[in-house]
């Protein structure tokens, strides 16, 4: 997994500069806004809402902001838009698999943005189920690994029920199950190690290397998806080698 670990930890380092604007922001009170709703407003009965709440937190989402928007999900606020999720699949330049994950307050607007974004770039939005099957979902957990031991990180990461554990110059990234999620990164936490982020993703079963032409269009096409305002996650079964991973880096 060391090249899908780097490119996470690229995005993810892509994604701390973006709270600088807005979009992080309203990111985090609609996952915490979806959260409550589904399974209350208290933390510790809910596992996504606690996840929620510490991610929004790492990214200095103000304490009234997190606090107004689970009172949204619980109703106790009727005051804002109402969200739904939804996922859309498809295929992007040279056949790249996409599985994109929203949260929108206007279906039929975001059916809309995602068609033409997959259109305008040589891609074609699929069915629901047409590249589903290729991926995963699993946990993924970020730990800063300056002044860490990698040997003894590793072996208390398996302890505490991770599945693998993959190295960075900067991060360890810690994978579980995805019903396993939580409690590993509880146990994280309760072994004295801080946590930069907890979240579900999607990881490719099959991998698709591609050349660096191929590479920068995908890449291109999913910097699109991401602006949208309403786009939470985009995952593709692109393999870059570390030579096209330094130039994603760089766009």
């Amino acid at each position: 997994m060391a090249g899908h670990s780097k490119w996470a930890n690229i995005r993810h380092k892509k994604a701390k500069e973006d709270a600088k604007r807005s979009k992080i922001f309203t990111k985090h009170i609609k996952e915490l806004t979806v959260a409550a709703r589904e399974g209350g407003g208290d933390p510790d009965g809910n596992p996504r809402l606690s996840l929620a709440i510490d991610n929004a937190k790492a990214d200095n989402v103000p304490k009234d902001n997190i606090e107004r928007a689970i009172k949204r999900g619980t109703g106790e606020d009727s005051d804002g838009a109402s969200y739904e999720e939804a996922t859309f699949e498809g295929y992007g330049p040279g056949g790249i698999a996409y599985f994109i994950e929203v949260t929108t307050d206007n279906n039929n607007r975001t059916v809309s943005d995602i068609r033409h974004i997959f259109t305008k770039h040589g891609g074609n939005m699929g069915t629901t189920g047409s590249v589903g099957y290729m991926f995963e979902q699993k946990g993924m957990i970020q730990i800063p690994s300056e002044g860490l031991s990698d040997e003894e990180f590793m072996l208390e990461a398996i302890d505490a029920g991770a599945s693998d554990v993959d190295t960075d110059d900067e991060m360890f990234v810690v994978y579980t199950t995805r019903e396993e999620l939580f409690e590993v990164r509880n146990r994280l936490e309760e072994a004295g190690y801080t946590i930069e982020s907890a979240t579900l993703i999607r990881e490719a079963v099959t991998e698709t290397k591609v050349d660096e032409d191929t590479a920068v269009s995908n890449l291109k096409m999913m910097e699109k998806f991401e602006e949208n305002d309403d786009v939470n996650n985009v995952f593709t079964n692109m393999l870059m080698d570390d030579e096209t991973i330094a130039l994603a880096e760089n766009l």
